[in-house]
């Protein structure tokens, strides 16, 4: 089976049904939302008021994104300045969030910081002669109305959509809801309630409080028609062969807010926490040679470093980060859930033998904007076990009971053949064409496919960590790799996948 995840236009149209009423089981027990309770037990903690935003979110120019071009010693201050950008969005959320100003106000605050931020960008390429000319237009932000100006207690009467009405603001044509994919807005309304027996899935379903998801947000799994088409052939030049390393599911002692790739040396670079697998050096401050030097939870000596966004269930309850930056502070609140299990495979190509990944290569799979950056780059996708014939990118599932949630990244599988990364961290490696073979200039490296699975605990409702103004949406998935395995293991992992093996 091939499951269409970079693209969502893949996915056939008018199969996902979202309904109101979501059957778990025999039983029928519903999702129960932690409604009241965005962080802390239900005695309040405060957290509740710094991160409700009703339903309104900020949208900026992702600038990493557009900087298609930085020169080497421009670098580290680009990436410094990149990652301030990012904080001050999370701040005026919070600001938005918390009252005492118009939204006007906070966005004018946040225009102005972020002006000066994109001066100390350009300042830096400038001294390596490379100031990009549109770097000026990158300043303006909208307020964005997360859920088409209804109220969010509304979306089961009128059928909530997330997309008709910004598609112009999102390009690209995302759509959170609405629109063909689910047959139109009826199906949350009247009759369509999920089959009888159903329980009623109350209004803001995801218990963030404002912060998302919203009860949009969710499908029951039953109700989608099978989506995945069929994998190329393999050609007589091609590889079928798969290469496997068992790393585990994460230890929590090495949870941390940071990105290495995109935020290098900046504490909380990414306002959401992320589980580690493979490396055991994976904080902001790591660098290839601590990479090498640094231990690894793969049984086969594979010290890649593989992490992606916890899942928590929205319980109500603390976690240990409630009132930390990257957890509570900005939004990610509730449960940490520990996978069941994670999968780490390494495929071949239908086309072409695949050619060794060079050490350091860093390839990050998804976008964890695509919000409010549009669907371009969204390409993870959510099932549930017995159900993985159909993969969405833009909804969570809610699986019957004895099934279990998935999380499926398919990586890119194409390189340009002299780039360990990008100044957007995207334009050295590529997906492969429909037939599987590489975009001109590329050439097929061992495809990482990373499927984590999670037992969610009956009757409550999960979220995925994100930035605060993306309010947790299913699309916003992502996941972050960098090759550091030894070259002797690599040299083996493309000879069992040259020759048609299967190895670990």
């Amino acid at each position: 089976m091939r499951q269409q995840t970079h693209k969502r236009g893949r996915f056939s149209n008018k199969t996902v049904a979202i309904v109101a009423a979501l059957a778990l089981g025999g039983g029928g027990a519903a999702i129960i939302a932690a409604n009241a309770s965005a962080s802390g037990d239900n005695n309040d903690s405060g957290q509740n008021r710094t991160v409700s935003a009703g339903s309104w979110t900020i949208r900026c120019p992702d600038v990493g994104q557009q900087l298609s071009s930085v020169p080497r010693k421009a670098q580290p201050a680009v990436d410094k300045n990149l990652a301030e950008l990012d904080s001050q969005v999370a701040k005026a959320y919070q600001r938005m969030s918390e009252g005492g100003a118009s939204n006007d106000t906070v966005l004018s605050s946040l225009e102005r910081e972020r002006g000066e931020t994109l001066d100390n960008i350009g300042d830096a390429m400038d001294e390596q002669g490379q100031r990009p000319d549109d770097l000026d237009s990158m300043n303006n932000c909208q307020m964005q109305q997360a859920n088409n100006g209804g109220d969010q207690n509304d979306q089961q009467g009128d059928g909530q959509q997330q997309g008709d009405g910004q598609n112009d603001q999102q390009g690209d044509g995302q759509q959170q809801g609405g629109g063909d994919q689910q047959g139109g807005g009826d199906q949350q309304g009247g009759d369509q309630q999920g089959g009888e027996g159903a329980n009623e899935v109350p209004g803001n379903a995801g218990g963030q409080a404002g912060n998302g998801p919203s009860q949009d947000d969710f499908v029951d799994i039953t109700q989608v028609q099978p989506n995945v088409q069929d994998e190329p052939q393999t050609q007589q030049n091609g590889s079928d062969g798969t290469f496997t390393s068992e790393c585990g599911v994460g230890d929590a002692d090495l949870r941390n807010s940071d990105n290495v790739i995109v935020a290098p040396g900046v504490g909380n670079g990414a306002h959401h926490t992320h589980d580690y697998v493979g490396n055991d050096s994976n904080d902001a401050f790591a660098n290839n040679q601590t990479f090498e030097q640094a231990g690894t939870s793969c049984s086969n000596g594979d010290k890649s470093t593989y992490y992606w966004p916890v899942v928590r269930a929205q319980d109500g309850k603390d976690e240990a980060d409630a009132n930390d930056l990257g957890g509570g502070q900005e939004g990610n609140v509730g449960t940490i859930l520990t996978p069941k299990s994670s999968t780490i495979e390494f495929q071949g190509n239908p086309q072409n033998k695949v050619v060794a990944m060079p050490k350091f290569l860093r390839i990050i799979t998804g976008d964890a904007k695509a919000f409010t950056n549009g669907d371009k780059n969204a390409n993870a996708s959510w099932s549930c076990t017995g159900f993985e014939d159909r993969q969405l990118t833009d909804k969570y599932p809610l699986c019957p009971e004895g099934s279990s949630l998935t999380r499926t990244f398919d990586f890119q599988s194409c390189w340009d053949g002299q780039n360990i990364d990008s100044a957007n961290h995207r334009d050295h490696v590529a997906f492969a064409n429909e037939d599987g073979s590489c975009p001109n200039g590329f050439q097929a490296i061992p495809k990482l496919v990373n499927t984590i699975t999670y037992d969610v605990p009956a009757n409550t409702p999960f979220a995925l960590d994100g930035f605060p103004e993306q309010l947790h949406k299913p699309i916003t998935d992502h996941d972050d790799f960098i090759n550091v395995m030894p070259d002797d293991l690599m040299n083996k992992a493309v000879d069992c996948i040259n020759n048609g093996q299967k190895c670990n």
